[in-house]
C-alpha cells in the first residue's frame, strides 16, 4: 500500500483485453473477480499497480488486470517483485502464486519476502495439486491424495502454507476461498497493512482436484465448518452454537458448546490479530474436529524492508557528492601492461 490519494475505478476498469483462458469452472474466475472488486473500493489507481507472478495456472493473472504486470519464472516472483519495490516504494505491488510455485521451487523466495517484511500484497492460489503440469501431487496435496506421481496415494505430509508464513516471521497472514463473497474483506485488509500481507485463497482445480475443497466451502455445511476470525469478535461458529475456548491445560484450542448465546460462560475466547500464539493455533487446527479458520488470523505491522533501505541510502548519502571516479578507484588497484598478454591478443 502507498500513500497516494486514492481514485475512483470501476471492476471495469480494471478488466483487460485479454481473453481469460482458465478451464471452465475453475476457482481462478472467481478469485480475479475479487480481486477487481475489491482494488475499486480500495481507491487503486492502474497506473501505480502492478501484479507480479511466477509460473502456474494462477501466474496467468497479470494479463487480466489492467494494470502494469510480470510474468516470471518459476518461484522467484517474490525476487521480482523485491526490485520493482526498491526501485519505486510508490508503486502497489501485489504478488500471484499458487501452492506449488510459492511453496515447492519459490519457498526460499516466499519465505525470504516474508521476512524481510517487503510492502506487497502475496496471494497463494491453494488447490493442492500442480494444474498446469496435469495433476501431481503438490507440497500441500493432503496424504492419500491420487495423482500421476502418487497413483496409490501421496504419503507426504502436507505443508501448511498460513503455518509457513508465520514461521517466517510474516506479519499478516489471513485466509480465505475462491467463491467466498467475503473474499474482498481480505483483500482489502490485506491492502491496508503495511507490509508483506500472506493470503492464502483456497482454490477449486475443476480438472485434478476437482471439489476438494467442498467439505467446508459448500452453503450447507459452511455455518458448521468455518470460523470466521475477525478482530474483537468471539470466535463463534455453526450459528453461534459453537466456539472456540483455550484449554488451560493443554494450552491449544478447544471446540465447546454455547448454551443460550452465551459465548462468555462458554469461555469463548476473543480474536486478537496481533496474539501470534493464537495465529499459530488457529493455522494448525486439525479440520474435521475443528472447523476451518478464515478472514485475518495475525495482523501486527512493523517497518518495511523498503522503508528501511531508503531511509539506510538517505544516510549514507547524506551531506556527500557522488564521485563515481574515486569510487572505481578505491581500494587496490592494478595495471595491465600490453606484454602481459602473452601474444593473446596478436
Amino acid at each position: 500500500m502507498n500513500d497516494m490519494t486514492p481514485i475512483t475505478t470501476t471492476l471495469k476498469d480494471w478488466e483487460s483485453d485479454q481473453e481469460v483462458r482458465w478451464c471452465p469452472g475453475c476457482g481462478d474466475y472467481a478469485i480475479l473477480k475479487a480481486v477487481q472488486r475489491t482494488l475499486p473500493m480500495v481507491g487503486a489507481d492502474p497506473k501505480n499497480t502492478v501484479f507480479v507472478s511466477g509460473i502456474g495456472c494462477s501466474s496467468r493473472f497479470p494479463y487480466y488486470v489492467e494494470s502494469y504486470g510480470f510474468h516470471t519464472i518459476h518461484g522467484r516472483a517474490p525476487a521480482f517483485a523485491t526490485g520493482v519495490k526498491l526501485a519505486n516504494p510508490d508503486l502497489d505491488v501485489w504478488l500471484v502464486t499458487g501452492d506449488g510455485d510459492g511453496m515447492s521451487i519459490g519457498g526460499n523466495h516466499t519465505m525470504h519476502v516474508l521476512r524481510r517484511n517487503l510492502d506487497c500484497q502475496i496471494m497463494l492460489f491453494n488447490n493442492e495439486i500442480y494444474g498446469l503440469t496435469k495433476g501431481q501431487y503438490s507440497p500441500t496435496s493432503r496424504v492419500g491424495t491420487n495423482s500421476p506421481t502418487s497413483p496409490i496415494g501421496s504419503v507426504d505430509r502436507p505443508a501448511l502454507p498460513c503455518a509457513f508464513a508465520l514461521g517466517a516471521g510474516a506479519r499478516f497472514v489471513a485466509r480465505g476461498y475462491d467463491i467466498s463473497k467475503d473474499l474482498p474483506e481480505v483483500l482489502v485488509a490485506a491492502y491496508n497493512h503495511k507490509g508483506a500481507a500472506f493470503v492464502e485463497i483456497f482454490q477449486n482445480c475443476i480438472v485434478y482436484n476437482k471439489d476438494r475443497f467442498d467439505d467446508f466451502t459448500q452453503k450447507k455445511v459452511a455455518d458448521e465448518t468455518q470460523v470466521w476470525c475477525r478482530d474483537g469478535e468471539p470466535l463463534l461458529f455453526a450459528k453461534g452454537t459453537k466456539g472456540l475456548a483455550l484449554d488451560c491445560d493443554t494450552l491449544s484450542l478447544k471446540v465447546v458448546d454455547v448454551v443460550d448465546g452465551d459465548w462468555q460462560a462458554a469461555g469463548v475466547a476473543v480474536h486478537n490479530v496481533k496474539n501470534r500464539g493464537l495465529a499459530h493455533m488457529l493455522v494448525e487446527m486439525p479440520f474435521g474436529a475443528f472447523p476451518m479458520a478464515l478472514g485475518v488470523i495475525y495482523d501486527d505491522p512493523r517497518p518495511t524492508f523498503e522503508s528501511e533501505v531508503v531511509a539506510e541510502r538517505a544516510k549514507l548519502i547524506e551531506g556527500k557528492t557522488a564521485n563515481l571516479a574515486k569510487l572505481l578507484s578505491k581500494g587496490q588497484t592494478w595495471t595491465v601492461e600490453p606484454e602481459a598478454s602473452h601474444g593473446l591478443m596478436d
